[in-house]
């Protein structure tokens, strides 16, 4: 009989989102099935890769074939779950190195995640198969501009293009404030995105395959709280915002946002549970994508975490549910 498989719960990152990584992690690791896996959390960080034992000591991640050498006993993984948010965890870097290695994964393959990593591509190639997305403009750094060529309506959001966390996000209603909004997206980035404003009610919905099947689950929406311009950084994590899961929408919303959403993992060759974030456009009545996030966050103020306990699933069975579905999608390729 074999025993339990093991587990790498990668965390940390390069990124400024590591904080958040640690928190995800923290969830996945007490939830995920100790008589099924053996987890062993790996931070990785700039200054190295590390396992770090309960005593605290600490064991090097050997690169060359993602292993660690625990008291003089070689561990190798059976498949990888990747709790890290920002590079390298969520752009693709990480999977493109666990391609070549050809250990199994949690979330979306290489070049998926880097493409929804790009706010901008991620619309693009959304748009071109039909889905409803706003208008944007995409700068870089290096290139210049002139803002009165933008040809958008106001209000606009002003955004870094790659990343999460809404870091470095401005809403703007006069062409005045754009430079000064604009400066401050560059402070966090090489690309900017600047999209014109849709209006409507803010829902966001994980999506994941169970058993080969696209599954949306109930769809939460977010209401940020009066003194906040827009669901940012701040109204994420320090509880600014308020989150209805499930909505309360009509039976004609849900099915057009849950199918929407099951047409977005399909078109991107979605892999593991990811999010996407729509504004309701009640005028059109349609459901418009703001952007994807591939390594949603698992903290206990998350949103998954809500919308699988409004399922009537336990986080025990949907962690396990990711992990079979990795190692039968390796099995078959």
């Amino acid at each position: 009989m074999n025993g339990p498989k093991k587990i790498a719960l990668v965390t940390g990152g390069y990124s400024g989102e590591a904080v958040i990584s640690y928190k995800s992690a923290t969830t996945i690791f007490n939830h995920l099935d100790k008589s099924k896996y053996n987890v062993y959390v790996i931070d990785v960080t700039k200054d190295g890769w590390y396992y770090k034992a309960d005593n605290g000591e600490l064991f090097a991640v050997d690169k060359n074939d993602f292993s660690i050498s625990v008291n003089n006993h070689k561990v190798t993984f059976d498949c990888v779950f990747i709790g890290m948010h920002g590079t390298p965890g969520e752009d693709g870097k990480l999977q493109g190195y666990f391609d070549v290695l050809g250990l199994p994964y949690t979330s979306c393959n290489a070049a998926t995640s880097a493409i929804t990593f790009n706010k901008r591509y991620t619309v693009a190639v959304a748009a071109f198969a039909g889905i409803n997305v706003a208008k944007s403009v995409h700068l870089f750094k290096q290139q210049p501009f002139d803002i009165n060529q933008f040809n958008l309506k106001l209000p606009v959001f002003v955004k870094p293009n790659n990343g999460g966390s809404s870091i470095g996000m401005s809403k703007v209603s006069k062409t005045e404030d754009i430079a000064v909004a604009i400066e401050k997206a560059f402070a966090e980035d090489n690309q900017v995105l600047v999209e014109e404003m849709i209006t409507g009610r803010e829902f966001t919905i994980g999506v994941f395959k169970h058993k080969g099947e696209i599954v949306a689950m109930p769809m939460t929406e977010v209401k940020a709280h009066a003194d906040m311009e827009f669901f940012d950084f701040i109204a994420k994590y320090q509880g600014k915002s308020t989150e209805i899961t499930p909505a309360e929408a009509s039976d004609e919303m849900y099915k057009k946002v849950s199918d929407t959403a099951k047409k977005v993992y399909a078109v991107f060759n979605c892999s593991g549970v990811i999010r996407i974030d729509f504004i309701y456009n009640e005028e059109r009545n349609e459901p418009f994508m703001l952007e994807i996030n591939t390594i949603p966050g698992q903290s206990d103020a998350s949103i998954v975490p809500q919308q699988v306990k409004a399922m009537g699933w336990k986080l025990e069975d949907f962690y396990a549910s990711l992990i079979e579905e990795a190692l039968a999608d390796a099995a078959v390729k």
